[in-house]
């Protein structure tokens, strides 16, 4: 491949690359608000995601270690952390449960 040719490929490869990741339709499950068609995006490859829905909260579960992760919560007025800490449930892996607050949050 020419030098030419190159530079303008490899700079439009990085600029593709720095967009974040497009949410995708998902249906998710949170104790609080049962089941509901949201808006599912992938954070990083640890399996960090935000779930998002008109008339719910959008939430956030950012992995920090293989099947546990810390929750946040935008209820209007930005994230807030939510307590205790989520691990993967082991009976579905699209789900993780607090131990602390009793509370699920799936999303498939």
């Amino acid at each position: 491949m020419s030098r030419l040719l190159f530079v303008p490929v490899a700079s439009l490869l990085l600029a593709f690359c720095a967009f974040p990741a497009a949410a995708k339709p998902a249906q998710c499950f949170t104790t609080d608000d049962g089941h509901y068609d949201c808006d599912f995006k992938g954070l990083d490859s640890a399996g960090s995601f935000t779930i998002s829905a008109p008339g719910k909260p959008t939430l956030t579960l950012e992995v920090s270690e293989p099947g546990v992760a810390f929750g946040y919560g935008d209820f209007g007025s930005g994230n807030t952390p939510l307590p205790g800490q989520y691990i993967r449930a082991s009976d579905d892996g699209a789900c993780w449960d607090n131990s602390d607050t009793s509370t699920r949050i799936c999303a498939w």
